[in-house]
């Protein structure tokens, strides 16, 4: 396909490469124009290291994986009920993940027969690392 222009002559092989170039252009500016006229909604960025809202499941699988870096084999693994409980030696902790009626989770760590004394706060520790605070 090519496009005459009146009162142009085309002169061979040099005014066909010539011409391609026009349309190129040409088409580029129609493409350009377009574009300038789409909306764009500009969005707030998101500050980094925002805190993340707590969900269940990622507070239930924060809490079995802190039991888990601290040394405790987990014997109860319960989604359902929110429990999970650890045991290590003659340890044993217990982690409660409760959904709150605001939406809000709620977890809490028990220890019973702890011979050391600073395994649940490694625990909570823990938990807080996994959960990014």
């Amino acid at each position: 396909m090519s496009f005459h222009l009146p009162g142009i002559r085309r002169l061979g092989q040099a005014s066909d490469a010539a011409w391609r170039s026009v349309r190129a252009i040409g088409c580029a500016s129609v493409l350009s124009l377009g574009l300038a006229g789409c909306y764009y909604p500009y969005y707030q960025p998101v500050p980094v290291g925002a805190p993340v809202p707590a969900s269940f499941d990622r507070s239930f699988d924060a809490v079995a994986g802190a039991m888990q870096d601290e040394g405790l084999m987990l014997s109860v693994r319960d989604r359902a009920s929110g429990t999970v409980v650890g045991r290590t030696g003659q340890a044993t902790v217990t982690g409660a993940v409760r959904q709150q009626a605001d939406g809000s989770v709620r977890v809490q760590f028990d220890a019973t027969g702890a011979r050391d004394p600073d395994l649940i706060n490694r625990v909570s520790r823990s938990y807080d690392r996994r959960m990014g605070r």
